[in-house]
C-alpha cells in the first residue's frame, strides 16, 4: 500500500500533533530547564502548533466550497506561516523554522500527488518524480529543516532541540539512501528512532540538563511532532516516552558546572512579528545579538519572528522598529528563578498597552504586556494566554481600554477556572494603568495591593488627543475631518486644528480641579519639542505640579494624558 504524505496527511499530522502537545504540555513545562528554566516550553510548543493547524485548516475551508482540494505546497506552505505567525518561546519559533524549512523542499517541485512510495525505481520520467517525492524527498526536507533552524539561532548549543532535529534528518537521510529511496514511512520511522536516541543523549551534552536529571524540553516536544508525522504517513503510532525520563544509559553522575558561579540571565523574553528585508534583518540580528541572549529570527520573504531574551526590553523593540515594523509584541518577564526551575511566583501584573513605549515601560516595571495594536484588540484568549504566563498564583489585570471591559472580564473567568486568583481592576486607559502599576507591592496581602493599585487608577483622570475621521457633532460642538479632538474621560471637550495648542487647553480643563502629577505619553511621530512646551506649560501655571513624559512609540493617537 502506497504510504503519501499529500495535502490530506499534512492536515492530519498538525492535528495528531496538537493532540499529543495537548498530552504532554505539562510533563514537558515540568522538564523545562533550558536555555530559561520558566516551565513553558511544551506550552508554547502547543501554541505554536495550534497556530499551524488553524492556518491549514483555512486553506481546507475555502476549497470546502468548490470540487478541486489543496495541493500539498498548498498545506506545507499553509503550515509554515501558520506557525511562523504564532510561534511561541525558544523551542516554539525554532520550531517553526523547522517547519519552514520543511515546506521550502515539500512544495518546490511537488505537483499535488504528495510524497509517496514507488513501486519500483524503473524508467528516468515518471518514475524519477516519484523517486522525488517519496522517501528521499521527505529526508532533504528534514535536513533541510534542521539546517535552516541551526541557521536562525545566533549561537547554536548542542544537547537541544537543534541536536535533536538534526539526528532525526541524518536518520531519514540514511534510511532513503540505503533502504528505500521512495518509502516515505522509512524515512519517516527512521527519522522518529534518530531523534528518540538523540533525546536521551541530551542530558550528556548539556550540563544543566544533566544537573537536573532531565531530557531537553524542546527536543522533547519535537519528538511528539514527529511522532504524529509518523502515524499521518504510516498509520502507526510510535509507542510512547515518558516525557521527564531520565534513561537508564547515563551515568548515575554527570559532569556538570558550579551553579554558584552560573551568571543570571537576562530578565525579559521578548517575541514579536517583523516586517523588513533581508538587509534589516541581518541589521537587527547584529544589534540584538549585542544585547541579549537566546536570539532566534526565523521566517523570509519579508516577514520574520523576532526571538531574545534581554535586560532591557525597549532597546529590543527599538531595534525592530529601527529594522522595519515590528507587531504582536509581547514582552514576558521572567522573575527571580529558584534553583533549576522557576517557581510559580505569588503575584503578577498583566497590562495590556497601547505602543511598543509604554510596553517597554510596564515590563520594566514587572509585568507581562499584551500589545494593543490600532484598530484591533487582544481577544480574550490572548489575555488569557498573557496570564499563564505570567506564572503566578495571582494575577492583577490592568485592561486600560474602556472597550476591554467584556473581554478582560471573559479572560479573567477562565483563568479562575483555571485555579488562579485574578483581581481586574477597570482601567480605562493606559495613564490609569501606569499609575496603577506605580503602586504595585507584590510584598503585602492581595486585597490591599489590589485596592491601592484601584485607588490610584480611580484618582487618574485620563485624556487623549485624537484626529477626527469625519465630520460629527460631538458635546464640543461640530468637527471636521482632520480636527484634533481632546477627549477627557472619554468624552470630547475640545476642538482644535494644532496640537500643542488643543494639549494645552485640555490640560486646562484637567487641572482646574487639581492635580500633583501630569503624565504625558507621545505617539511616534510627536516631536519631543511638544512634550517640552506643555512640560514648561504646566510648570508655569501649576508650581505644584510634576510633570513626566514617556514615550509610547506606535499608539492609535499622537497623545495621552494622564493627571493624579
Amino acid at each position: 500500500m502506497p504510504q503519501t504524505l499529500d495535502a490530506a496527511a499534512v492536515r492530519t499530522w498538525c492535528s495528531l500533533a496538537l493532540d499529543a502537545l495537548g498530552r504532554d504540555r505539562e510533563e514537558i513545562d515540568a522538564i523545562n530547564v533550558y536555555p530559561v528554566a520558566d516551565g513553558d516550553t511544551g506550552t508554547n510548543l502547543y501554541l505554536t502548533v495550534e497556530s499551524a493547524v488553524r492556518a491549514v485548516e483555512a486553506v481546507f475551508d475555502a476549497h470546502a466550497t468548490g470540487t478541486s482540494v489543496p495541493d500539498l505546497p498548498d498545506a506545507v506552505r499553509a503550515m509554515a506561516h501558520g506557525a511562523l505567525i504564532g510561534a511561541r518561546g525558544n523551542s516554539g519559533t525554532i520550531l517553526a523554522q523547522l517547519l519552514r524549512g520543511m515546506a521550502e523542499v515539500l512544495g518546490e517541485d511537488a505537483t499535488g500527488a504528495g510524497v509517496g512510495v514507488g513501486a519500483d525505481g524503473a524508467g528516468d520520467g515518471a518514475a524519477r518524480g516519484a523517486a522525488e517525492d517519496g522517501g528521499d524527498h521527505l529526508a532533504r526536507a528534514l535536513r533541510r529543516a534542521a539546517q535552516s533552524a541551526r541557521e536562525a539561532v545566533a549561537h547554536p548549543v548542542e544537547g537541544t532541540i537543534l541536536t535533536v532535529a538534526s539526528a532525526a534528518a541524518d536518520a531519514a537521510l540514511s534510511a532513503a539512501h540505503h533502504v528505500a529511496a521512495y518509502d516515505s514511512g522509512a524515512a519517516v520511522h527512521a527519522a522518529y528512532a534518530g531523534a528518540r536516541v538523540a533525546l536521551e543523549a541530551t542530558p550528556g551534552q548539556l550540563a544543566v540538563l544533566g544537573r537536573a536529571g532531565v531530557v531537553d524540553a524542546g527536543g522533547r516536544g519535537l519528538l511528539a511532532v514527529l511522532a504524529a508525522l509518523v502515524e499521518a504517513v504510516t498509520g502507526d503510532a510510535p509507542s510512547p516516552v515518558a516525557p521527564g525520563a531520565r534513561p537508564h544509559e547515563l551515568p548515575a553522575v554527570v559532569e556538570s558546572c558550579d551553579t554558584d558561579d552560573s551568571p543570571v540571565g537576562p530578565a525579559f523574553e521578548v517575541i514579536y512579528l517583523l516586517e523588513t528585508d533581508e538587509a534589516g534583518v541581518a541589521r537587527l540580528r547584529s544589534r540584538l545579538d549585542a544585547l541579549g541572549d537566546s536570539l532566534v529570527v526565523v521566517g523570509g520573504d519579508g516577514l520574520w519572528n523576532v526571538h531574545v531574551h534581554v535586560d532591557d526590553a525597549g532597546a529590543a523593540v527599538e531595534a525592530g522598529v529601527e529594522a522595519g515594523r515590528p507587531y504582536r509584541i509581547r514582552i514576558t518577564h521572567f522573575g527571580a528563578a529558584a534553583g533549576l526551575r522557576r517557581e510559580r511566583a505569588q503575584r503578577a501584573v498583566v497590562a495590556v498597552v497601547p505602543g511598543e513605549g509604554l510596553a517597554g515601560l510596564c515590563a520594566a516595571a514587572g509585568a507581562t504586556t499584551v500589545l494593543a495594536r490600532p484598530g484591533e484588540p487582544p481577544a480574550s484568549g490572548e489575555l488569557v494566554e498573557a496570564i499563564r504566563r505570567a506564572h503566578a498564583h495571582e494575577v492583577v489585570l490592568l485592561p486600560n481600554d474602556a472597550e476591554l471591559r467584556h473581554t478582560a472580564a471573559a479572560a479573567a473567568e477562565q483563568a479562575r477556572a483555571e485555579g488562579i486568583r485574578v483581581a481586574l481592576i477597570p482601567t480605562r486607559a493606559a495613564v490609569q494603568g501606569i499609575a496603577a502599576l506605580a503602586v504595585h507591592e507584590p510584598g503585602r496581602r492581595f486585597d490591599e495591593d489590589v485596592v491601592a493599585m484601584t485607588s490610584a487608577a480611580g484618582a487618574t483622570r485620563y485624556a487623549e488627543l485624537a484626529v477626527a475621521e469625519r465630520q460629527s457633532w460631538t458635546m464640543a460642538g461640530i468637527c471636521q475631518a482632520g480636527d484634533l479632538l481632546g477627549l477627557i474621560d472619554g468624552d470630547v471637550a475640545v476642538i482644535g486644528t494644532d496640537l500643542a495648542a488643543t494639549a494645552e487647553s485640555v490640560l486646562d480643563r484637567m487641572l482646574s480641579a487639581g492635580g500633583e502629577l501630569v503624565t504625558l505619553v507621545l505617539g511616534e511621530d510627536v516631536p519631543d519639542a511638544l512634550a517640552e512646551r506643555l512640560e514648561r506649560y504646566v510648570r508655569d501655571g501649576h508650581l505644584a505640579v510634576d510633570t513626566v513624559v514617556y514615550r509610547g512609540g506606535r499608539q492609535s493617537v499622537p497623545l495621552l494624558i494622564g493627571v493624579e
